[in-house]
């Protein structure tokens, strides 16, 4: 088989830091080696010097072509895995839909229909059940079985995805019992729905009032209800797109209790904020649920330090992209909403800025170390929803998928040459410090100078272990 090394640069996992060469054979890595201690013949050799040598991301929080509100999400698989090696992203974890009606087999089986051949990294999947049933808890057992370990549960969107608490009781009893995790989205949409209808009897019909209706409180009072449930029923809890101090607080003591509870927060929630969705229609394009919340509340440093702390394990992006203007395949997107927030696509793109983000707010500007950046980026990710060692590290055994990062590197995020599906970016004129250089996939050079050297159906589909992430 092939090798390649890599020569030159500083090797950082989540625990340790050291210059050294990265031998890979084939698809593994083989040998961590000190520079010049041995004679080494590789058919490819990579400069990596003055260079980090990290393992890619994984975010295992993405929506590709997820059907919404009459439209569809702007990225495909194709694209939008893409977009993610681009970015330094070399495994997704997406969500597979089980619609009101429909088996979660064939909800499954239909999203692996969507990916199969058209992936430029790995992927796995997540479980959205949308109808909590007989039928679907003994499905539920058969997915583990594929490797389908983690089921999302949705305490919002009433009449769309939501679940009450006793049929969130009966999907926990099943998961802890399997051995799965349930994902949660915790928002009250009881409550929710109607403050957001009060709000357009009151002619508050612009983007700004989602924001507005989708307390902080009631972020907090649902993830509140979604650990009591998982005590009650002993299933692991791993609470999505965390963005309110009031849910981190629920988690942070539900932690400090002994209980598997776990969080993860997403780029939007601790860069941008409530601010973003003034400026009349144009805040659309910032329109996701759980809302961006009030920077002077303090919402975006208190997330900032559960990074730090370990209250929060992860950053992924609930990449989930609708076009300003129409989609060329799926037509209008964020316009459905003119005239009424409500009918807003929720969702933004990131799945292509998430490591360069973190490392500039993080790394750059002081907050987290390089190690806790690995940490939250690949490696808590793989060990969170079984995939590590495989992925999330550099060790020998260890899939090579392997990013070279220029710490030193400056560039501009621009929709003008990202290369997710989307006719905004969330953070457009935004310059980073820190830029991805070349990607590894499985071995493979898939991304260098800035040019795409791969080709869809690279991505292979990961069955999952169960969490190895457990107290």
């Amino acid at each position: 088989m092939a090798k390649t090394l890599i020569k030159g640069g500083t090797v950082v996992t989540a625990t340790e830091m050291m210059s050294a060469d990265v031998l890979i054979d084939g698809q593994k890595v083989v040998a961590l080696l000190q520079p010049g201690s041995v004679e080494v013949s590789a058919e490819t050799e990579v400069d990596a010097s003055g260079k980090l040598v990290i393992p890619g991301g994984l975010d295992v929080h993405t929506h590709m072509e997820l059907p919404f509100g009459g439209t569809k999400a702007a990225d495909t698989f194709e694209t939008g895995t893409r977009a993610a090696a681009f970015g330094g992203t070399t495994t997704i974890v997406d969500f597979a839909v089980q619609t009101k009606g429909e088996s979660a087999m064939g909800g499954w089986e239909a999203w692996m229909e969507k990916a199969r051949g058209n992936c430029a990294i790995d992927y796995g999947f997540h479980m959205i059940t949308g109808d909590i049933n007989d039928q679907t808890l003994k499905e539920m057992e058969l997915l583990v079985r594929e490797g389908v370990t983690s089921f999302k549960l949705f305490m919002a969107y009433p009449g769309v995805f939501y679940a009450d608490d006793g049929q969130i009781v009966r999907a926990m009893q099943k998961a802890a019992e399997d051995g799965a995790t349930i994902c949660m989205h915790a928002e009250n949409g009881i409550a929710i729905d109607v403050l957001a209808s009060q709000a357009l009897e009151r002619g508050e019909t612009d983007p700004l009032y989602h924001g507005m209706v989708r307390k902080s409180i009631l972020e907090g009072e649902a993830t509140h209800r979604a650990i009591k449930l998982a005590e009650l029923t002993g299933a692991q809890l791993y609470i999505v797109h965390l963005s309110a101090k009031e849910a981190l607080d629920e988690v942070i003591l539900a932690r400090d209790q002994g209980l598997n509870v776990y969080a993860e927060t997403c780029p939007q929630y601790l860069f941008l904020s409530l601010d973003n969705l003034g400026n009349g229609f144009d805040g659309a394009k910032y329109v996701c649920s759980p809302p961006l919340r009030d920077r002077a509340a303090g919402h975006q440093e208190r997330l900032w330090q559960g990074l730090k702390t370990n209250d929060l394990q992860i950053v992924s992006t609930d990449h989930c992209p609708f076009c300003m203007g129409d989609h060329h395949s799926f037509g209008t997107q964020k316009q459905l909403g003119q005239g009424d927030f409500s009918k807003i696509p929720n969702g933004m793109p990131g799945v292509e800025n998430r490591m360069e983000l973190v490392y500039n707010g993080g790394v750059a500007e002081g907050r987290i170390s390089l190690n806790r950046f690995v940490e939250i980026t690949a490696t808590a990710p793989a060990k969170m929803f079984g995939l590590y060692p495989k992925k999330g590290t550099i060790a020998v055994g260890s899939d090579a998928d392997i990013v070279i990062y220029d710490p030193e590197a400056s560039h501009v995020i621009s929709v003008d040459t990202h290369h997710m599906d989307v006719d905004y970016s969330a953070y457009e004129g935004w310059e980073m410090t820190g830029k991805v250089d070349t990607v590894l996939s499985k071995g493979n050079v898939i991304i260098s100078d800035d040019v795409y050297h791969g080709q869809a159906g690279d991505g292979e589909y990961l069955a999952r272990e169960s969490s190895q992430y457990l107290i």
